[in-house]
C-alpha cells in the first residue's frame, strides 16, 4: 500500500535507528541534527489561514480521540516535549492539546530535581508521573534532561552517559510493553530564532517572568547542547519509541505537525467505547 503524503514527509524527520537491547546499546547509528532545517514546513499547505483552520479542526478531532482513550482504558499516551529554551514546549501544550478535557490530560513541567529526588535514581521521579490507563500525559522536558545538562556540564562520564541511554531505552520499552504509547518530539529551532524569542521576552515586561539569566548562560553553550541532543537522539531513537524532530521556527507549523502525529497515533489504536449496559437501556428518567 502506498504511503500517505504525511507518512512520506514524516519519514525524513523521524529517527528510530538505535539498534539497542536490554542493558546496552549495540550498533548505534549516528544522527546529524544539522541536516534538519528548523525553517522547514513539511506539514504546511503554504496558506497560513488554511493551516490555522486545519489546526482548529485537528484540535476538535483530538478532543474526540482523547474522550475515546479515556473511555477505552486499554492504553496510555505519553508525549515528551524536548527542546532548547524558547523552542515552544508551553506553546505546543496550549496549541495542540488545549481543547482536550482536563479530566484525562495532565502536564508535568520538569525542573531541577529536589533533594528527595536526588536521593533516588534519576528515573524514580519520572516513573511516578507516567500516565495511567486512559490518560494523556504531557512532559514539558523529561528524563532526557539527565543526558543533556549533565553531559554539557561534564557532571557524568561518557560511560555513565551510555549507561543512562540504555536505561532510558529499557524504561521506555517497559512502558510500551505495558500499554503506553510514547511519542517523543524534539522541537528544533535555529540559534537566531532563539535570540529573537529571548529578546522578545526582555522587551515585553509581561514576559519577564519567563526569562532567567541562566538562559543566556545556556545559550553560550549552544553548540554543546546541539551535540548532546544529536547524541541522545541517536542513542534513544528506538523502534518502540522513535524521535520526531519538529522544525519549530514556525510556531503554527510546529503545532500542525505534532497534532497530525498525535492524531495518527491515537487513530491507529482502534479505540472504542465499552459495550453498553442492557439494563440501562430500559431505564426511563421520570
Amino acid at each position: 500500500m502506498a504511503k500517505s503524503k504525511n507518512s512520506a514527509r514524516l519519514a525524513d524527520f523521524q529517527f528510530a535507528g538505535a539498534a539497542v537491547g536490554a542493558g546496552g546499546a549495540r550498533g548505534r547509528r549516528s544522527f546529524d541534527l544539522s541536516r534538519i532545517d528548523p525553517d522547514a514546513r513539511p506539514f504546511s499547505s503554504g496558506d497560513k489561514a488554511a493551516d490555522k483552520a486545519a489546526l482548529g479542526a485537528l484540535a476538535i478531532e483530538l478532543d474526540k480521540l482523547q474522550d475515546l482513550l479515556y473511555a477505552d482504558r486499554r492504553f496510555k499516551l505519553l508525549v515528551i516535549l524536548q527542546g532548547t529554551d524558547t523552542s515552544g514546549k508551553d506553546g505546543t501544550i496550549r496549541g495542540v492539546f488545549g481543547q482536550m478535557s482536563a479530566l484525562g490530560v495532565h502536564t508535568v513541567a520538569w525542573k531541577a530535581p529536589s533533594e528527595e529526588e536526588r536521593a533516588h535514581d534519576y528515573l524514580w521521579r519520572i516513573h511516578q508521573k507516567v500516565p495511567a490507563a486512559g490518560e494523556v500525559l504531557l512532559f514539558n522536558r523529561s528524563q532526557y534532561e539527565d543526558v543533556l545538562v549533565p553531559v554539557v556540564k561534564g557532571w557524568i562520564t561518557k560511560e555513565q552517559t551510555k549507561q543512562r541511554y540504555a536505561q532510558i531505552n529499557d524504561f521506555e520499552r517497559m512502558l510500551v510493553e505495558t500499554g503506553t504509547v510514547v511519542l517523543k518530539f524534539m522541537l528544533h529551532i535555529s540559534k537566531e530564532e532563539q535570540r529573537l524569542r529571548l529578546q522578545d521576552r526582555l522587551d515585553d515586561p509581561t514576559k519577564h517572568w519567563k526569562f532567567a539569566l541562566g538562559d543566556l548562560d545556556a545559550r553560550k553553550q549552544w553548540d554543546q547542547y546541539q551535540a548532546a541532543y544529536a547524541a541522545a537522539v541517536a542513542a534513544t531513537g528506538t523502534t518502540w519509541a522513535p524521535w520526531t524532530i519538529v522544525p519549530s521556527n514556525s510556531k503554527l507549523h510546529r503545532n500542525l505537525m505534532i497534532a497530525n502525529i498525535v492524531k495518527k497515533a491515537l487513530t491507529d489504536l482502534k479505540l472504542c467505547y465499552p459495550p453498553g449496559d442492557p439494563v440501562l437501556s430500559n431505564i426511563r428518567v421520570p
